[in-house]
């Protein structure tokens, strides 16, 4: 038995343990591979490259999801932590559409107690939202003791999409910068432990989930049209952005920009990086033994043809 390790995503080593069986196994199914196809021609070679493309493919899916599922224990175990020793913990997840910010806390929240976790994803301020102060509806979502608050956007939607389309005026957006760091540094010294992330992705890859979106009648609803009128303004949103993290990107709560071309070493990244950030101990309780189930005897069950059963299409 030999033990390997390998890079799986940016720095991030995992030992993988493999016996000789597998290993002469994999070296026989290479060589009938190899021993199948005449090697010379052209098209030979495509169908060997193609062939080790969907080989390589399946074997880094199956790998991130071996290591989600490790994660997502740990943040079982993070979760239980916050919950017994009463923590308030936000984090922001920010970047530009289609940068995968909703793909990284579905896989966080998977597991999680929704009681103990939860999203908030706020829409269009209404009217009367619009005449308070800016970070009230904000405030109104925050955690209380033993919870932990993903925010899908947030406060940070002013120095965004409302600077880049006009929704605020000068004189607001500035107000913004200037308390934006003193907003936050007050909920840090209330208690809230505070962590922001900004998804980064490129023009061609954002383009290309775009794409995806237009042609997958299941992700149709995730464009709007403010998205479609975002790419016309690519270069505006990257100023504001870089105008946003020279105001807010404070020492007591920072911005950590997660690389998202890739959506499984993104989602593997922001994960474990969020776990590093507060310390936790395994607080899982013991196996539950589940007693027997004591019949009544007096009881007696209504006929089945009172009830209104679903149909069993499938």
């Amino acid at each position: 038995m030999s033990v390997k390790t390998y890079p799986f995503y940016n720095g991030f080593h995992m030992p993988i343990i493999m016996t000789k069986t597998k290993k002469d196994k994999e070296k026989k199914g290479m060589a009938k591979d190899k021993a199948e196809v005449k090697v010379g021609s052209k098209s030979d070679e495509a169908v060997l490259f193609k062939n080790k493309n969907e080989k390589e493919k399946k074997l880094k899916k199956k790998r991130y999801n071996r290591e989600l599922a490790r994660l997502q224990i740990e943040l079982v175990k993070l979760h239980e932590w916050i919950r017994k020793k009463g923590l308030k913990v936000v984090v922001v997840f920010e970047g530009r559409d289609a940068a995968g910010k909703g793909g990284v806390i579905k896989r966080i929240t998977q597991r999680l107690n929704p009681r103990i976790c939860r999203v908030v994803a706020l829409g269009t301020p209404t009217e009367r939202e619009k005449t308070q102060w800016y970070f009230q509806r904000y405030v109104a979502h925050l955690p209380v003791a033993g919870e932990m608050v993903l925010f899908d956007r947030s406060w940070y939607n002013r120095a965004g999409v409302e600077r880049v389309m006009g929704f605020c005026t000068d004189e607001e957006y500035r107000e913004f910068l200037r308390t934006c760091p003193e907003f936050e540094r007050m909920l840090m010294r209330s208690g809230v432990i505070l962590i922001k992330y900004w998804f980064s992705v490129s023009d061609e890859e954002q383009e290309r989930r775009f794409r995806d979106r237009i042609e997958d009648p299941t992700k149709r609803w995730k464009l709007s049209p403010m998205d479609l009128a975002s790419r016309e303004k690519w270069v505006e949103y990257s100023e504001a952005k870089d105008e946003m993290f020279k105001y807010t990107d404070i020492k007591q709560a920072p911005w950590f920009v997660v690389e998202a071309d890739n959506k499984r070493k993104a989602r593997l990244n922001c994960i474990a990086h969020l776990l590093s950030l507060i310390p936790y101990k395994d607080l899982t309780p013991e196996p539950i033994k589940l007693p027997p189930r004591k019949p009544r005897k007096a009881y007696v069950r209504p006929p089945i043809t009172d009830q209104t059963f679903v149909p069993e299409v499938y």
